[in-house]
């Protein structure tokens, strides 16, 4: 058995985090949108509705950059947002499924079939442990976010 090269490791992933934030940018650019209103946009996406306050607690975003991000979203038309009759002050914000898909479908098509392509060509085991170091690597970032974010 190979000795495991915790090295090389580390530079497969700064590799593909690199790349994934440069195509990420890239399909923001083509859509129109800033690097981070591209993303999240792709998080508010996963709700049915959400309040800026879970967007707030959500990204660590204070509240006045969350008004601005559904600001410039909503003026594309890619979400809108919702008063509650009994309190005015709250505000639901539903993203548009419909329009976000014309918008980023045909640039992540591509991506997609190339990803699956891809995919199939790994074992149903390895395609498992795959998964299971992005599962626990996502935990492990997101812990370090919220301390960072907690603890300026």
């Amino acid at each position: 058995m190979t000795k495991y090269n915790a090295q090389n490791f580390r530079d497969a992933s700064r590799a593909y985090s690199d790349a994934s934030i440069f195509m990420h940018e890239a399909i923001a650019r083509k859509a129109g949108l800033s690097s981070t209103d591209h993303k999240y946009l792709g998080l508010i996406l996963q709700y049915e509705s959400i309040t800026a306050g879970e967007i707030s607690k959500l990204t660590g975003l204070t509240t006045g950059a969350v008004t601005g991000l559904i600001d410039r979203l909503e003026k594309k038309n890619l979400l809108k947002r919702q008063f509650i009759k009994e309190d005015r002050r709250k505000v639901i914000i539903i993203p548009n499924v419909e329009n976000s898909i014309k918008l980023l479908g045909p640039i992540f098509d591509e991506l997609q079939q190339k990803t699956v392509s891809l995919i199939s060509t790994f074992s149903k085991k390895e395609i498992e442990t795959i998964e299971r170091y992005f599962r626990a690597a996502t935990v492990l970032m997101k812990e370090t976010a919220d301390h960072l974010n907690n603890n300026p």
